[in-house]
C-alpha cells in the first residue's frame, strides 16, 4: 500500500510500485457525488524500454503525461470505448506508469452502480480497467491531474497488504510483451479481472 502522502514513494520504477499500489484507494469526487476503489489489480509499463507502452515510441501529446512528474494521472480512451487510468511513476523526464485495472469499491457503491448498471455484481463493478474508471467517474478532463495534492481526484492509504497475497502474472490483452510478469494482483479477491491472452500475442524477451 502507498499512502498517497510521500510523492518519493512513486519515483521508482514502475514494476516496482505497482504491487505496493495494492491495498491502495483512489478516490474521486464529481457533481454527482465521491466513488472510493481499493486497488486490488495493477500492471506496470516501464515507457520507451516497453514495446507494449504507450510511450514506446518517445513522447507525444497523447502520452506526455507519462513522462512525469510521478504521482500524476494519464488516461487514455482504450479502442474508442473505454477511459482507462495510469498512475505516473518513476523519474521525471522518463515515461513509467502503472495501469490500474481492478478495485474493489469502499465508497459510493450506489453511485458506482449506477454508472455501470443496477444488476452489476458488487465484485465486478470495477472489475477491469474500463469499468474501474466508469465506476470512479474517471474520463479525459481527469487526464494529468495531481492525485498527491489535488481535490477532484486523489490517491490515499487503505489496506497494508501482506506480500504472500500478492500473485504476478502475465499482461492481460496486449500483443507485445504480453508474457512479461508486469501484472500484480490479489490472490483470490472476487474483483481481479480474468486474463485474456491477445490473439495477436506473440511470445517476447523480457522482464
Amino acid at each position: 500500500m502507498i499512502d498517497g502522502q510521500d510523492r518519493r514513494l512513486l519515483t521508482r520504477p514502475a514494476e516496482e510500485v505497482a504491487p505496493e499500489l495494492l491495498g491502495s484507494v483512489l478516490t474521486c469526487k464529481t457533481p454527482e457525488g465521491t466513488v472510493s476503489i481499493t486497488i486490488t489489480e495493477t500492471e506496470a509499463y516501464s515507457g520507451t524500454a516497453d514495446p507494449a507502452s504507450h510511450a514506446y515510441r518517445g513522447r507525444t501529446p497523447r502520452n506526455a503525461v507519462m513522462f512525469g512528474p510521478a504521482g500524476h494521472l494519464y488516461v487514455y480512451r482504450s479502442h474508442g470505448l473505454h477511459w482507462c487510468a495510469n498512475i505516473v511513476t518513476g523519474t521525471d523526464g522518463i515515461a513509467s506508469a502503472v495501469l490500474v485495472r481492478a478495485g474493489r469499491v469502499v465508497e459510493g457503491e450506489d453511485l458506482a452502480r449506477r454508472r455501470r448498471g443496477e444488476t452489476v455484481e458488487g465484485p465486478r463493478l470495477a472489475r477491469g480497467p474500463g469499468n474501474f474508471c466508469q465506476a470512479l467517474g474517471i474520463t479525459a478532463e481527469h487526464n494529468g491531474a495531481d492525485l498527491l495534492a489535488g481535490t477532484s481526484v486523489r490517491l490515499s492509504g487503505g489496506e497494508r497488504v501482506p506480500a504472500a497475497l500478492i500473485q504476478t502474472g502475465p499482461r492481460v490483452g496486449v500483443s507485445k510483451a504480453h508474457d512479461w510478469q508486469h501484472r500484480f494482483y490479489l490472490a483470490g479477491d472476487a474483483t481481479v479481472s480474468a486474463y485474456r491472452l491477445s490473439p495477436r500475442a506473440r511470445p517476447s524477451a523480457g522482464a
